[in-house]
């Protein structure tokens, strides 16, 4: 293979990726790009820029990306419904298509041979990261350095820190035991008790909610406004993508609503257990729902729940860019076309109940509906011939024995 030059990083400014950082310089004899990206994790990205310049790193990329984050992909998702294995809403795998295709530009723009990440060789990371930069840039380079390394403890990393003369910032307090992953749609919790499917998560682990136990006892009203299958207002506030996101992370969260505790497959092979705090996308999914269930022909409803699994996989698996993924966007969004008008939910110790919903394109129509004189909207007559038609195979087969 040809010498690498320049390598873009994935870069958070941890432990991680700053010994990445100098494996990459002294490994490859290259230079190296680095790449921080603001998706609402909630720690400050811009320390990352000292500890990059402090290795000698010219090339450094530090960027908001929430609102892009949000309009362009959680979004999306959410219009499609997804819940990858009836539970998880996806909140670290729909983060890595967007750092993959930055990743892949920063590299073109800067004239970069390579990209690389800090996934582990166990995870679902470094299939998401390396699918997306491969559908985006087919002849890229990837380099996963905790597949080539033996760096594969904390006291290994912490010992070549020492070698290489690398600032290790050192957090006072208590160390967190879990592997944590954070964005404005979630935060994940995995390793530590949590690889004891039977261990409970202790009450201190969570960090964007209350417990249910502890949360208000007045429930928390939200009126929710919806524009071709997205949240567009709060409450009568208009707000941005990124802005809904948060708020509702804030409300939901202080009431309890959001968490989840999984045995998920991941897409290498194993069983994993993981913890999720997801408060906004908690309301999203169960609004949205809502604002279909009055809006959506009966038939475009069933066969977007069809095919919402295959989309969730897609997603987790790392095929964002896929055709197949595209093709099934292209059909959700035209699905939302009149996903339109307003839901209102409580939110009450650990619940997202739906009070009521209404829009000017919606198909619910009280006349044929009512259980009072309908006026002839609807002859109940008609109903025996529809029944009989459909039960006509089912009395073939049974006169025929068949059970």
């Amino acid at each position: 293979m040809s010498k690498i030059s320049k390598v873009v990083l994935a870069y958070s400014g941890g432990l991680d990726t700053s010994v990445i950082a100098r494996w990459l310089q002294q490994t490859y004899d290259c230079e190296v790009v680095t790449f921080t990206a603001d998706i609402g994790q909630g720690e400050e990205v811009e320390p990352a820029r000292a500890k990059a310049e402090a290795m000698g790193i010219r090339g450094i990329f530090i960027e908001d990306l929430r609102e892009e984050f949000v309009a362009e992909y959680v979004n999306p998702m959410f219009r499609a419904n997804a819940l990858y294995e009836g539970e998880y809403l996806l909140g670290t795998s729909i983060a890595r298509p967007l750092i993959a295709k930055r990743l892949v530009e920063i590299a073109r723009e800067t004239g970069a041979d390579a990209i690389s990440h800090g996934a582990t060789g166990k995870g679902n990371d470094q299939v998401r990261f390396e699918l997306g930069a491969y559908a985006l840039s087919p002849g890229i380079r990837v380099i996963a350095p905790w597949r080539e390394w033996d760096l594969n403890s904390r006291e290994r990393l912490l010992a070549y820190c020492e070698r290489h003369g690398i600032a290790v910032e050192m957090k006072r307090g208590k160390v967190s035991p879990y592997s944590m992953d954070a964005n404005l749609l979630h935060i994940s919790y995995e390793g530590g008790v949590l690889e004891d499917p039977w261990a409970a998560p202790d009450e201190s682990m969570w960090m964007r909610s209350v417990s249910p136990e502890m949360a208000p006892d007045e429930a928390a009203e939200l009126e929710l406004e919806y524009r071709n299958g997205d949240i567009t207002a709060i409450n009568g506030a208009v707000m941005s993508p990124a802005k809904v996101l948060e708020s509702l992370n804030r409300i939901a969260g202080a009431h309890g609503v959001g968490r989840a505790d999984i045995v998920e497959n991941r897409y290498v092979g194993m069983k994993s257990r993981g913890c999720y705090e997801t408060p906004g996308g908690t309301v999203m999914l169960k609004a949205h729902r809502a604002m279909e269930s009055i809006t959506l022909d009966r038939e475009l409803a069933h066969l977007k729940d069809e095919l919402m699994p295959r989309y969730a996989s897609l997603v987790y698996n790392g095929y964002w860019f896929s055709p197949e993924r595209l093709a099934l966007q292209a059909l959700i969004d035209e699905s939302q076309r009149h996903v339109n008008g307003k839901v209102r939910v409580r939110l009450y110790k650990g619940n997202v109940i739906v009070a009521g919903r209404q829009s000017d394109d919606s198909l619910f129509d009280e006349d044929i509906a009512t259980f009072e004189d309908d006026a002839g909207a609807y002859d109940q007559a008609d109903a025996g011939g529809f029944i009989r038609l459909n039960a006509l195979r089912l009395r073939i087969a049974a006169g025929k024995g068949r059970k």
